[in-house]
């Protein structure tokens, strides 16, 4: 990203995170001021691969979500999800797009029926390490804080289902004109959603071979936008995964209810592209000092400048 003195072109003033390093698509603008008597001007960011979600979230342990309002357990969760063979539109003729999709969810039934799934938990070990960043991420910790899934009633644990899988099929989120009738949600905006008018993606899948979409405090009040990519866990992201997606490092500890801790991390600038943005000032104000080591510990130089 260029710094831009005089733009003519808001757009130019964005700072695209997925261009650089961060495994979201969060487009921010960042404003900084230099003093006339400071020489130079600061240098871009450098462009870096883009790292997609699934490189930052797979090494975590699987973990399935759990129900709300009812009694839970492994077996009654599978139940629950089995529910969904009942509907109509599971008997869709198997040439049909809708069928393909039916007999992919049978797969993902038989996947989720054979393996064993606990909830997650606030603590426990980990030796892991992501695909991408995995210094960053690991480096000091032994094991993860805060994976632990929401619970969903019933009808939504559908509704994950087969938008992942749909997702998993076709690359990409579904609309809600893409879900059978059957799982439409009770709402009065339905049918403007369908005609594409408003809301129209309810229901998000965060695609794991893609930069995930903008992890914001909304994160904190449902997980409809935030459904994970893997069809068998059937949940939305956790506390942790969202703050990996964040770039938090994994020794970080969320303070409060789980709602707050979505909120720190939903409204935080990623750490990584702040460290990113504070080597650029380093090397502005010091240009004789070593970033690495600005970065470590204040510098006598710089304090007299900043």
């Amino acid at each position: 990203m260029p710094w831009i003195e005089d733009p003519q072109d808001g757009e130019e003033f964005l700072l695209k995170a997925e261009e650089h390093g961060i495994p979201q698509m969060r487009h921010r603008i960042f404003i900084l001021g230099v003093r006339s008597d400071i020489p130079g001007r600061p240098e871009g960011l450098d462009h870096q691969p883009v790292i997609a979600a699934n490189q930052v979230l797979s090494d975590l342990p699987g973990i399935r979500s759990r129900l709300t309002g009812e009694r839970d357990s492994l077996s009654s969760w599978r139940a629950a999800i089995q529910q969904i063979f009942a509907q109509k539109w599971m008997s869709a003729p198997q040439s049909t797009p809708l069928g393909i999709i039916c007999r992919q969810l049978r797969r993902e039934f038989k996947t989720l029926s054979s393996t064993f799934f606990d909830g997650g938990s606030a603590f426990r070990k980990h030796d892991g390490s992501p695909q991408a960043l995995g210094k960053w991420f690991r480096e000091g910790a032994t094991g993860l804080t805060h994976h632990e899934s929401r619970a969903h009633m019933r009808d939504d644990l559908h509704r994950y289902l087969f938008a992942a899988t749909f997702a998993k099929l076709h690359h990409r989120s579904p609309d809600l004109r893409d879900f059978p009738t059957e799982l439409y949600p009770d709402h009065r905006n339905v049918p403007l959603a369908i005609q594409g008018k408003m809301f129209q993606d309810r229901f998000r899948v965060q695609l794991g071979d893609h930069p995930s979409t903008t992890i914001t405090s909304h994160i904190s009040k449902d997980g409809h936008y935030y459904i994970h990519y893997d069809p068998v866990q059937c949940r939305s992201l956790t506390v942790r995964e969202a703050a990996r997606l964040q770039t938090f490092p994994d020794n970080y500890f969320f303070a409060g209810s789980r709602t707050e801790q979505y909120h720190q991390i939903g409204n935080a600038v990623p750490p990584l592209l702040a460290r990113e943005i504070a080597r650029v000032i380093a090397e502005l104000l010091c240009p004789q000092e070593g970033v690495k080591r600005l970065l470590m510990q204040r510098s006598p130089q710089c304090e007299s400048r900043v």
